[in-house]
């Protein structure tokens, strides 16, 4: 199995900590957030394809062509017009209908947010969120089913986030994204449609912010990885 890690951004909100390094290589507890995610995958997953833009040579150098057992390739991201562009750079990377897993650079996922969402076909980690207008904000139907993702709604609905983990198949790349109003690509419009076609799945993981900024970066509890109070 295949995951892909989208590591291509600035990391605006957490300069100056990224002025020199890459989002995804900020640590936390004298480790990289890389590291966690690495550190979340299963067995199944044999290859992390990473699409990589600033400062990718940083990423990497430190990765290399293989990591933690795990093949390592990369996808280079010129234009950083948000996440469902940098999905879509992969596409020749996989089958038809291959199912893979989702992964956004800076999440901090627990092998058992991982393991539950695998245990599904197709899912998309859920979570509460402290700051519902700085996240995609879910609907869920009464069988746990993903209907429709609202990215950072001026009014939301609800506090229940679709966070940075998915396991989706490749009939992704088969629709067309759509520009938010900020100019952005966000990935959660190719996911809508996905899900309008496919069962997804709703799976509940801990609370965590909606990003990661300087402060919080520094307040996270590296055992539970969460946020200290």
């Amino acid at each position: 199995m295949k995951a892909v890690i989208l590591a291509a951004g600035v990391g605006k909100r957490m300069l100056p900590l990224t002025k020199d390094t890459p989002k995804p290589l900020l640590r936390i507890a004298n480790r990289p957030i890389l590291d966690y995610i690495f550190d979340s995958l299963s067995g199944e997953v044999e290859t992390v394809i990473l699409v990589v833009g600033y400062l990718e040579h940083k990423i990497r150098t430190y990765l290399g062509v293989r990591y933690q057992g795990k093949t390592i390739r990369y996808v280079r991201q010129d234009e950083l017009s948000g996440t469902a562009t940098a999905l879509l750079l992969t596409k020749e990377l996989f089958q038809k209908n291959e199912r893979f897993l989702l992964i956004y650079g800076d999440e901090l996922p627990t092998k058992e947010e991982i393991k539950n969402c695998l245990d599904k076909k197709y899912s998309w980690l859920c979570t509460k969120s402290p700051n519902p207008k700085q996240s995609g904000i879910a609907e869920i139907d009464t069988n746990g089913k993903i209907v429709h993702v609202i990215e950072k709604p001026e009014n939301p609905k609800s506090d229940m986030c679709a966070a940075g983990v998915m396991v989706i198949d490749a009939s992704i790349f088969n629709y067309t994204p759509v520009q938010h109003a900020n100019g952005d690509y966000y990935l959660t419009a190719l996911m809508n449609e996905f899900a309008a076609q496919h069962d997804v799945y709703a799976v509940y993981g801990r609370q965590r912010p909606p990003f990661l900024s300087a402060d919080e970066l520094s307040k996270i509890d590296p055992i539970n990885l969460t946020l200290l109070s």
